[in-house]
């Protein structure tokens, strides 16, 4: 089985360690990939934007699959040209990843078969945005409707700085078309749990729950970001609360897509607040999570590539490839390691030392990084995300500090209460 995965951040660095553990695999290729990659698979220098590009390649090389990892692609159609090709791709097509490209259709999706969700409005004219926010009760959470990288979100308390935002996204286009459209919310109140499931358009099989911090900085202070860590398992995530999740949540939207005409296929992703009312549904994305996947991937005991394969129509058996999941029962955290700057302007070209001390058995997973005459150097604002796995919480996150205190950049910045609970 050739498989090509698409992207070359942490989270397509943890699919592509995971599939090459695959039995059923003879070749993996990576594109563009990144250094960390390169003793795992061969990679291919193209844009991973450039549709055309990324089918043509993925006909010259035959490939059995193609596993795509960022979003911009999935929203872009690329799934439907690679079906038009007739290339099997693990991902859903152009119209149901609008779940992801468009909050305002996840949003009406959600509201069309009763998942809870925030009170919210729409805006498309940003006198009328000004007008509800200037007398509406605080906070609330502004959003890009848009894809905008994890930076879209704002929970605001001020109602000057509300409409400077506002005025920010919709009329001087800070994030570009992402922003012209605007979703006003309540701010709901709880802790937050990641849970990811893939699906064929009609079963759903959710992976083991997770929780990421979005905050550059501790305790949830300073802008979002990408995700500057995660942990897996989530302690107050049991059984009966995951069996909620799936009825009230994942199978009513698989099942709304499908009566729509859109099935949707791959990983369906659910950012949600647990209030006092139950679990309700902060955003949906239409791939993996990162970094969530980066403390997922490392619990799971079986094989991935049949489950994707089935996922994407290319075997037919489902059902019997979500029968044969099976979890380790240690746990996994996952700290970044980012550039000094970010989630703003940040640098670029620093050497990368320490990687050689890290232990065997701490994985070290590439976000933004490149390879360099003298070495490797910074190429992003998530540079790293070491990964380690424990008997426990508390020593997988003792295991990946030991190994972040050993790596260094210049401007390095991360959070240091990673699963510190």
């Amino acid at each position: 089985m050739k498989v090509l995965v698409l992207g070359s951040g942490g989270r397509e660095h943890t699919l592509v360690w995971k599939l090459a553990q695959s039995s059923a695999l003879t070749d993996l290729l990576a594109l563009p990939g990144n250094p960390g990659m390169e003793n795992l698979a061969r990679r291919i220098r193209a844009n991973p934007d450039d549709i055309s590009e990324v089918v043509e390649t993925a006909k010259r090389e035959v490939v059995d699959l193609v596993v795509i990892g960022p979003e911009n692609p999935l929203a872009a159609g690329l799934v439907d040209a690679l079906s038009d090709a007739k290339i099997p791709a693990f991902g859903p097509s152009r119209a149901a990843a609008q779940i992801e490209s468009s909050k305002a259709f996840a949003k009406d999706l959600m509201l069309s078969c009763n998942v809870p969700t925030a009170d919210y409005e729409v805006f498309d004219d940003p006198r009328a945005a000004r007008e509800y926010f200037g007398s509406c009760s605080l906070p609330k959470v502004i959003k890009a409707d848009g894809l905008a990288a994890g930076k879209g979100v704002t929970v605001v308390n001020d109602r000057q700085e509300g409409l400077t935002i506002l005025a920010e996204l919709m009329e001087q286009e800070r994030l570009g078309s992402a922003g012209r459209r605007v979703i006003i919310e309540e701010c709901l109140e709880g802790p937050e749990l990641s849970v990811m499931a893939i699906t064929d358009g009609i079963e759903v099989v959710p992976l083991v729950a997770a929780q990421d911090y979005k905050s550059i900085r501790e305790h949830g202070e300073g802008p979002n970001t990408g995700g500057m860590g995660s942990y897996s398992p989530v302690p107050f995530c049991d059984e009966p609360l995951m069996t909620q999740i799936e009825s009230s949540v994942l199978r009513p939207v698989i099942d709304e897509m499908r009566r729509r005409g859109t099935p949707f296929r791959g990983v369906l992703y659910g950012g949600l607040m647990l209030t006092d009312a139950g679990p309700k549904v902060l955003e949906f994305n239409c791939r993996f999570g990162d970094p969530e996947t980066q403390v997922v991937l490392p619990r799971l005991a079986s094989d991935l590539l049949p489950l994707l394969l089935a996922s994407a129509g290319v075997t037919d058996d489902f059902k019997r490839q979500a029968q044969a999941i099976r979890w380790r029962n240690e746990a996994a955290v996952c700290v970044i390691l980012a550039s000094n700057g970010y989630p703003g302007p940040y640098e670029k070209g620093h050497p990368i030392k320490g990687l050689e001390h890290v232990p065997e058995d701490v994985l070290v997973f590439h976000a933004g990084t490149e390879q360099a005459n003298d070495g490797l150097v910074t190429a992003g604002g998530r540079v790293l995300g070491v990964t380690a796995v424990g008997d426990g919480l508390a020593r997988a996150s003792e295991r990946a500090y030991d190994a972040v205190e050993g790596i260094s950049f210049r401007g390095v910045q991360f959070r240091r209460d990673i699963a510190q609970l």
